[in-house]
């Protein structure tokens, strides 16, 4: 009874060491893989220690199964980052959007990412099994052990010993390693709250630069920042619905004025690093030559930050270099409905105020996940509805939902639509008289919703996660950019990068400084394009160049240069 006990136990734990190996080969690559492996085997010994206790014997499978879940988990986590995000956990990104987070958000995201995470989930749940039942063949007798089984437990435990007197291999154990990748996280948040110093030197570095504006007269500004917003789901960008009506009619109207890049890319698949790589020029945040709001402020304008999100990283590193700094949603997490809107009358207090020269930034949240909370209840027209999109979408094995999912991202880009239409026709009727008015509108990335995969959400390794719109209007160009008709149409057939937004804001300013770069401002006929550097492969960053025009000809339903 006692040898074919300890067989068993034997044999449990030989099989717990292999499946336990791999696991962690999914998760990790060569070396490491084999370091986190060693760090495992005590979780297999366990089984092989003779208990006679019965109550020890079902603490110590509840050890066993807790320490391979630990590992089990652990790869499950950094898989689904690599594959959806293409990155590491102590990657910048992720370390970063995690510090830019509540709890609650932090759940929130989880729940809406389940359907993604779902099979990594049913893998834990197998391994948690497995490991129960091995767990199960423990020695429960005492007696003297078998003198291999003394030999290779022996051994282990040496190996392991050695492995975790050495410090940077037990760093690496997923329980010391998450403590301590939650602590940097923390760590970053908390100096986010306390950025004087930085934004201080950012401003001392515009000032002496000694910024000038080339316009003559007042002159007002707005920058509108939305996110998530994929160009490929609105009806401007020629999506099969019809999701943006109320742009759609004011490019009927406006005719040239407005210009709608048709190649926009952003160069980051997530919020924080695009905030800062189109605010700083493309540069580091704190060793940037200059950050866009603090050269504006320092050449004169007066500078808004009017922002629908609640987002410590963004108000702290970027919109406090405002001098009004206002954030309407006080309700952290995903799930709050504050919608868009709101942020209108504040924009029209801000039109209102006597300055002369004014920069608005509006950051609003656009179709930022949850999309059912978006936009207005009851407001989604494509709700179980049947139409060429859907069919599509079905006839791409995309699932029942993800289809659901985009009639919900659709529903939020409509109501977007009204609300950035609201923003340009208030800019336009800005009080002051006939003055310099200029309004520019992108988001900071894209969205996979069944594009490209069977998934919704942030997508660094899609196209989907950086394709992005961009819409250009002013009522006059600046003197020192007055490009014909011809030219004007031009820029809208120009692939737009995202970490270049810095240039094209100070022309639509008018701010001339000595660092001032024509080749990387859209509107400038000296703009000269650069392929940004992406983690996945862009066939061409210009997908489909805008069918030839006659300056007489009016541009058919569809084409993205209005006249």
């Amino acid at each position: 009874m006692i040898a074919v006990s300890r067989t068993r136990s034997a044999l449990g734990a030989l099989l717990l060491v292999l499946l336990l190996g791999l696991v962690i080969s999914i998760g990790y690559d060569g070396r490491r893989a084999l370091q986190i492996w060693v760090l495992s085997i005590p979780v297999a010994a366990l089984i092989l220690w003779p208990l006679r206790s019965v109550a020890l014997h079902r603490l110590r499978r509840v050890m066993v199964v807790a320490g391979t879940l630990c590992f089990a988990v652990d790869s499950a986590v950094r898989v689904y980052l690599k594959d959806a995000y293409g990155a590491g956990p102590d990657s910048a990104v992720v370390v970063g959007a995690f510090a830019n987070s509540s709890v609650r958000e932090s759940i929130e995201y989880l729940a809406t990412s389940v359907m993604s995470m779902l099979g990594g989930v049913l893998a834990v749940v197998l391994v948690g099994l497995v490991a129960w039942l091995l767990s199960g063949q423990g020695v429960r007798v005492r007696g003297s052990l078998t003198r291999p089984v003394v030999w290779v437990l022996s051994l282990l435990l040496l190996v392991t010993a050695v492995s975790y007197v050495s410090k940077p291999w037990r760093r690496q154990h997923p329980l010391n390693y998450w403590a301590e990748w939650f602590t940097t996280a923390q760590q970053l948040r908390a100096s986010w709250s306390n950025l004087d110093v930085i934004r201080e030197a950012g401003h001392r570095k515009a000032r002496d630069l000694k910024p000038t504006v080339a316009i003559e007269g007042p002159s007002t500004v707005v920058l509108v920042f939305s996110e998530s917003i994929n160009r490929d789901n609105m009806g401007l960008y020629g999506y099969g619905r019809d999701t943006t009506p109320k742009l759609a009619r004011l490019q009927r109207e406006m005719g040239s004025a407005l210009t709608v890049l048709r190649n926009a890319w952003s160069v980051d698949a997530s919020t924080l690093p695009s905030f800062t790589s189109m605010l700083t020029f493309g540069q580091n945040i704190e060793t940037a030559d200059a950050h866009a709001l603090a050269l504006a402020r320092a050449a004169g304008y007066k500078v808004w930050w009017l922002s629908n999100h609640d987002d410590i990283g963004i108000e702290q590193l970027h919109g406090r270099y405002a001098e009004t700094v206002e954030m309407i949603n006080t309700s952290t997490g995903r799930s709050t409905a504050s919608l868009d809107g709101a942020l209108l009358p504040r924009f029209q207090a801000a039109l209102n105020d006597p300055a002369s020269r004014k920069l608005i930034v509006l950051h609003m949240l656009g179709a930022h996940p949850h999309y059912q909370v978006r936009f207005p209840s009851g407001a989604n027209p494509y709700a179980d509805v049947s139409d060429p999109v859907d069919a599509a979408m079905k006839a791409a094995g995309r699932s029942a939902w993800i289809r659901r999912t985009r009639a919900e991202y659709d529903a939020a880009i409509r109501y977007h639509d009204e609300v950035v239409a609201e923003s340009l026709a208030m800019t336009r009727h800005a009080p002051g008289g006939d003055h310099h008015r200029a309004w520019m509108f992108l988001s900071d990335h894209g969205q996979e919703v069944g594009h490209e995969s069977d998934r919704a959400g942030h997508s660094p390794m899609t196209a989907s996660g950086y394709r992005i719109p961009v819409l250009l209007w002013r009522s006059r160009p600046a003197p020192s950019e007055a490009p014909p008709l011809a030219v004007q149409r031009a820029v809208a057939e120009r692939p737009f990068r995202s970490d270049w937004m810095g240039w094209t804001l100070m022309d639509l300013l008018g701010v001339q400084w000595p660092g001032r770069q024509d080749r990387r401002n859209v509107l400038s006929d000296a703009y000269r394009w650069e392929n940004p550097t992406l983690p996945i492969t862009v066939v061409s960053f210009a997908e489909a160049p805008l069918p030839a025009v006659s300056l007489s000809e009016v541009p058919r339903a569809g084409t993205l240069l209005l006249d």
